[in-house]
C-alpha cells in the first residue's frame, strides 16, 4: 500500500511539473528568442569565395579548412589568392594568413537577439 501511494505522489509530481514546463515556459522562451537580421550580412552565393570574403572585412567570422582545423578571427583583408584574418580568437595578438584554396566554409553571425 505504501508503494503505491508513493508512486502517486511521485506521478502526480511529475504530471505538475510536465504541465508547467508545456504551458508556462514556452511563452517565456518565444518572448526572449526573437531575433533580428543584422543589416547588411549576406552571402552572395553566385559570387566566388574572395568575393564574399571582402564583404566581410572589418567583420569577425570563422573560416573553416580543408584540413579541418577552424580559424576564428576579423577580415583584414582579401586577395586573389589570400585571406589576411586578424586578432584570432584565443591568439589576440596573432593574425593569419590563409590560402583562399584550402577554405572549405565560412561562417559569419548573420542574426542578432532584439
Amino acid at each position: 500500500m505504501r508503494r503505491r501511494v508513493s508512486f502517486v505522489i511521485v506521478a502526480a509530481a511529475a504530471t505538475m511539473v510536465i504541465c508547467l514546463t508545456v504551458f508556462c515556459f514556452p511563452p517565456l522562451v518565444v518572448a526572449q528568442s526573437r531575433t533580428t537580421a543584422i543589416p547588411g550580412v549576406n552571402f552572395a552565393v553566385s559570387a566566388p569565395l574572395p568575393d564574399n570574403l571582402r564583404s566581410f572585412i572589418g567583420k569577425d567570422v570563422y573560416i573553416h579548412l580543408r584540413s579541418g582545423k577552424t580559424f576564428q578571427g576579423f577580415v583584414k583583408l582579401v586577395g586573389d589568392n589570400w585571406v589576411h584574418l586578424e586578432k584570432i580568437a584565443g591568439k589576440e595578438f596573432f593574425d593569419a594568413l590563409i590560402r583562399i584554396e584550402d577554405i572549405s566554409a565560412i561562417e559569419v553571425k548573420f542574426r542578432d537577439y532584439k
